[in-house]
């Protein structure tokens, strides 16, 4: 596997692209951190802190959908870098005027949100053209997987870092404008430039009418919300130790699991049907959750924050192939879109009811939270397993649609679906 990864790296631009769309994501993929770090500098109660982040999420769930569709109208430059700039300039707001006024703070944060880049879907609708073959792409697709990890585990040491050395405000604005950088780094590419989308057509239905997906997208929702609800539970029990840097150890812990675990499970072939494989996944997510509500020492809760992130990675990398699967013809994309709002709306939805947890039960209660998500997520699986039967139909390969934002095709699968 690593030697395939090298082989994609050495291709024409891929470095690059790679490259500057996680550095272009490390805002979005530490904006709850950040903003929960800052909130509480400034005095600000978990309730705030938590609903800030949500209003955060919910807005990224929103716009991210809106954002695609410009991209796929209008060009990848055209889109990308003014979205970068405007998302920016929220956090900006955010990070220069403080709480002091809620309403300036929660717009801030919206706009900041609802114009987050779409650089990951940028991404995947790019490698066709720049590796070419099939296999390459689908490999691109898991190395992608599995650099986002990395993001996701440094990301948070980095803003604890920057919030060492100076404040919690000089660090959303330093991450925010590396973001930039990183999204000018990938709209002035040459495939970037080059890139156009091909005609799609729309239904007002669309990926709706399947009974498979809308059971999918429930499960997700839940397993979103515990996600949301471990980094306001994390900052409680930091809160407790009295070291803020225990925070940012538990985040990364979280994001190291999710990375071993992805790389694990993308490293192989799996048979059977993945709407089974993904119960059982779904299941140990939910049983790696449970432990946190015991909120051992912060060595002990660093491992088991690790173990809860171990199944995060697979359980979104097998819904993939449950999406592909399930959603109607000529609407993968769609239905993908519905997967990442739907996770990322029950994330805001989290991070909002682990707020009041705190304050009414304390930190136990938050992560009690988490491991209610999980369940939830699990017995909603359990309940739709007859909707969750694949309709029989033969598999295609998929040659990488310039409008998959996330990766449909699983290392070792074909998708039923061509976009």
């Amino acid at each position: 596997m690593a030697a395939g990864y090298l082989d994609i790296l050495r291709a024409r631009h891929a470095a690059r692209l790679l490259t500057g769309t996680l550095v272009g994501r490390l805002p979005n993929g530490t904006a709850s951190i950040a903003i929960v770090l800052f909130v509480r500098a400034e005095g600000g109660s978990y309730s705030i802190a938590g609903a800030l982040a949500a209003v955060y999420g919910l807005a990224t769930a929103v716009g991210q959908p809106l954002l695609g569709r410009a991209v796929d109208l209008y060009g990848q430059p055209r889109v990308q870098l003014p979205a970068a700039v405007v998302s920016a300039l929220g956090m900006a707001v955010l990070a220069l005027a403080g709480t002091g006024s809620l309403p300036l703070a929660y717009a801030a944060v919206a706009v900041a949100g609802l114009f987050t880049p779409p650089l990951e879907g940028g991404l995947r609708a790019l490698w066709p053209s720049v590796l070419g073959g099939e296999e390459r792409v689908h490999r691109a697709y898991a190395m992608d997987a599995v650099a986002q990890e990395v993001m996701f585990t440094a990301g948070p040491l980095l803003v604890t870092l920057l919030v060492a050395l100076w404040s919690p405000a000089t660090a959303v604005l330093v991450i925010n404008a590396i973001g930039v950088l990183g999204a000018l780094s990938v709209v002035l590419s040459e495939p970037s430039r080059a890139w156009r989308s091909a005609p799609r057509e729309a239904h007002w239905l669309g990926a709706l009418r399947s009974p498979g997906l809308l059971a999918l997208l429930g499960s997700f929702f839940f397993v979103g919300l515990a996600l949301g609800s471990i980094t306001v539970a994390a900052m409680a029990y930091a809160d407790d130790l009295g070291r803020e840097s225990v925070y940012g150890w538990l985040m990364a812990a979280l994001g190291l699991g999710a990375l071993i675990g992805g790389a694990v499970y993308g490293a192989r072939q799996w048979a059977g049907a993945p709407e089974r494989r993904l119960r059982v996944i779904v299941g140990l997510l939910a049983l790696g959750y449970l432990p946190l509500v015991l909120t051992p020492g912060p060595v002990a809760m660093t491992v088991l924050a690790a173990v809860s992130g171990v199944f995060l990675a697979p359980a979104v990398a097998c819904s993939f192939i449950v999406v592909d699967r399930h959603a109607p013809r000529g609407t993968v994309t769609e239905a993908f879109s519905w997967l990442v709002t739907t996770f990322g709306v029950g994330a805001a939805v989290g991070t909002a009811v682990a707020g009041p947890a705190v304050e009414l039960g304390g930190t136990a209660w938050s992560f009690a939270v988490a491991g209610a998500g999980g369940v939830a997520a699990l017995l909603v699986l359990l309940a739709t397993g007859k909707v969750l039967v694949a309709p029989p139909r033969t598999a295609v390969a998929v040659r990488g649609s310039e409008n998959d934002r996330n990766g449909a095709v699983e290392p070792g699968f074909s998708s039923g679906h061509q976009a």
